[in-house]
């Protein structure tokens, strides 16, 4: 016998691969559909009906339902309450809204900018929700609603949800109210709302619109991205200050000496986020620009316990 080739280390799934590199490989189109076809969808088959975002027959429980639709069986098992749904209901309308203001075009230690990220995570759940015939829409924001494109449960869709996300850059102040008075307006059907954002601002900007689509019925669930630099407030060097991007505010001190209070109002800021998603009932995830897409997206869904559709491959 001859000698044995030293074994080749298995390579990583795509969808797996450090997000500069995923993001190195082509356009939003293809890493879309890696993120998608190769990895949750193939880790996650199931044979059953319904909506990656949603239960096939019930959606969750909101004030004011009818209690008769509750199914109790559900509830013995779960301990959770979710309503019953007819054929005619299960179909999904979802609308990601994504946040554009400069703050989003951070990044640092050759990671891709927050915006970069967010917008790979928004087409990749467009790809998974159009894969099963859902409806996506698209909302583009900062001070204004930059963009945006109703729910279509159509292919042509994906292609215009990409495009509309490969022609913005993030410029502007992060302003959401007008934005999101705008987008009640336009969405008078209740559906899921995707919110991808680095949410910088007080939770004052925020709130009150997640909580008046709650009030309107819409599911909604939110992304907060951030650099793992953001986390930390390691990695600026010895500078003597810090300026937001967006307003231009300084803040003397360095790094080092500014970094334990930082951590702290950064803890209570997602701890605000988190008990108002616990009251209001709608879904705050964390998601760091150095995880990759797959494996955040994958958690999240899996949290869900979610069924996902047998992968479909458009050409």
């Amino acid at each position: 016998m001859g000698p044995v080739a030293p074994l080749k280390p298995p390579t990583p799934e795509p969808a797996l691969l450090p997000p500069a590199e995923l993001l190195a490989l082509g356009g939003l189109d293809l890493v879309s559909r890696l993120v998608v076809d190769g990895y949750l969808s193939g880790r996650h088959r199931s044979p059953n009906r319904g909506g990656s975002l949603e239960f096939a027959e019930h959606r969750p429980y909101v004030r004011g339902d009818d209690l008769r639709r509750v199914d109790w069986k559900v509830y013995g098992r779960t301990d959770r309450f979710f309503i019953r749904q007819s054929d005619a209901e299960t179909n999904l309308r979802a609308t990601l809204a994504i946040d554009a203001s400069a703050s989003m075009g951070f990044g640092a230690g050759g990671r891709p900018t927050k915006w970069a990220y967010g917008r790979a995570v928004a087409a990749a759940l467009a790809h998974l929700l159009l894969s099963q015939h859902d409806g996506v829409g698209l909302a583009v924001f900062d001070a204004e609603l930059k963009a945006f494109l109703p729910p279509r449960a159509t292919q042509a869709q994906r292609s215009r949800v990409l495009e509309a996300l490969e022609g913005l850059e993030p410029a502007g102040e992060t302003e959401p109210a007008d934005p999101f008075r705008q987008l009640a307006e336009r969405l008078p059907q209740r559906g899921l709302l995707v919110l991808i954002s680095d949410l910088l601002g007080p939770p004052e900007a925020f709130l009150p619109g997640l909580r008046y689509f709650r009030q309107r019925k819409h599911e909604v669930v939110v992304f907060h991205v951030l650099d793992p630099v953001e986390r930390t407030l390691s990695g600026f060097g010895e500078t003597g200050a810090l300026a937001d991007v967006e307003t231009g505010r300084v803040v003397r001190g360095t790094p080092a000496a500014l970094a334990k209070g930082y951590r702290e109002e950064l803890a209570a800021l997602e701890a605000t986020y988190r008990a108002q998603a616990h009251d209001r009932g709608f879904d705050f995830v964390s998601l760091s620009t150095d995880e990759p897409l797959g494996a955040a997206l994958a958690r999240y869904l899996h949290g869900r316990r979610v069924t996902l559709p047998s992968p479909t491959v458009t050409r």
